[in-house]
């Protein structure tokens, strides 16, 4: 990879990208909303979200910047069954959860974990289907584009802290399996719909059974008051309104788990033969110049993104202005807040009149490299790919 310019004067390499934007009259030239946002979530920040429906909102990819974390007001939601009902947080630590598969099991109210171990973990949470929109063959659920993403802190106590204080583990346990506390209707078979899913053993060892978003209690939109994080895996193993954590020597039956999120060939349905939609895999891409910026003008602009390598860290970004043709490295900013969350990179570029197609890839700290391709699959789940996730923009 080529390094980025060294001879370009620091204040143009801060104003630059910013001073052209401006100078081209794009800063208000946001889609406008299109759906009012639900009652739920009444308090995000409209312009910077994409209603899909009630219970899907996305992030625009203008509306990230430079900020490492992501804050609440604009991080997506994803929820696959309604949420409960709002007096749940009114009293949060009286909220409980069950934990079976140890040697004492028990039921322990919020209040009680607070007391068994406090540790914080920044972390991408990405809902699995991110990126879906980009996939020719149109899978059912949302469109996604870039936007079913965010980085954020959770604070909480550790899995195996809380193991530990019940005596530890029982013994034959394989899983690790959660359970969301939303309300089933009558007359609906519960395994049909529960939220409940079943992660490898090995995925206690950094989970935490978080209170706390961005040092703040978990709004009931995000989980509230308990949610089950495990840092590196998709969004729906992150298991909202815990209410069951246990140590099972077999995954759940539930539906969620032997016949959805599976990486299913095109064309099949889902079976527990199939992979499960579990870690994310590296992935970047870039916020801005973006669609929504229909034409530039000539001169400098700064391309910046963010970067992470799933179940590892993000070690650095290339940068191409020509589609994949020829790459060019990009300078990763701002802390570097562990394995699990995402850098922000920055290339300064000229860009002359023309058209371009912008992509990013990023390298993992254990090697492994964004692919070019995307994980062709039914569902349209774990989409990394950095072809489909480039901006194409014009330069007059």
């Amino acid at each position: 990879m080529k390094n980025q310019p060294t001879s370009l004067p620091r204040r143009r390499l801060l104003q630059g990208g910013a001073a052209a934007l401006a100078a081209a009259g794009l800063s208000g030239r946001a889609a406008a909303q299109s759906k009012p946002l639900p009652g739920y979530v009444s308090w995000k920040d409209g312009p910077s979200m994409i209603v899909h429906s009630s219970n899907t909102l996305e992030t625009k990819r203008s509306a990230f910047g430079l900020s490492v974390l992501t804050p609440a007001s604009k991080l997506y939601i994803r929820n696959n069954v309604t949420p409960p009902d709002a007096a749940i947080v009114g009293d949060r630590d009286a909220w409980s959860i069950a934990i079976s598969g140890v040697k004492s099991p028990a039921t322990l109210a919020l209040r009680d974990l607070k007391v068994l171990g406090a540790s914080s973990v920044a972390m991408v949470l990405q809902c699995s289907g991110n990126g879906r929109g980009f996939y020719p063959h149109k899978p059912s659920g949302t469109k996604w584009t870039v936007g079913a993403a965010g980085c954020v802190v959770w604070g909480g106590a550790p899995v195996r802290a809380v193991v530990e204080s019940l005596g530890g583990l029982a013994g034959g346990a394989a899983y690790m399996t959660g359970t969301g506390g939303e309300k089933i209707p009558a007359g609906i078979d519960a395994k049909s719909v529960i939220v409940e899913r079943s992660l490898p053993l090995s995925a206690m060892n950094d989970a935490l059974l978080a209170w706390e978003m961005n040092g703040e209690p978990i709004s009931l939109a995000h989980g509230g008051p308990l949610r089950l994080i495990v840092p590196g895996f998709t969004g729906v193993n992150n298991i909202k309104y815990i209410d069951r954590l246990a140590f099972t020597a077999k995954p759940t039956d539930a539906r969620i788990m032997a016949t959805r999120y599976r990486m299913s060939p095109l064309g099949s349905k889902g079976s527990p033969s199939q992979p499960s939609v579990l870690e994310m895999s590296p992935k970047s891409w870039i916020n801005s110049p973006n669609p929504e910026h229909s034409s530039l003008r000539a001169g400098w602009h700064q391309i910046h993104g963010v970067a992470f390598g799933g179940m590892n860290g993000a070690r650095s970004v290339g940068v191409s202005l020509d589609g994949g043709g020829s790459w060019q490295e990009a300078q990763l900013v701002g802390p570097d807040m562990g394995q699990y969350a995402w850098r922000q990179f920055v290339l300064p570029v000229n860009l002359k009149a023309g058209s371009y197609t912008l992509v990013s890839k990023v390298t993992s700290t254990d090697g492994e490299e964004q692919p070019r391709e995307r994980p062709e699959n039914a569902g349209g789940y774990n989409n990394n790919s950095w072809l489909d996730h480039g901006v194409k923009v014009t330069v007059a």
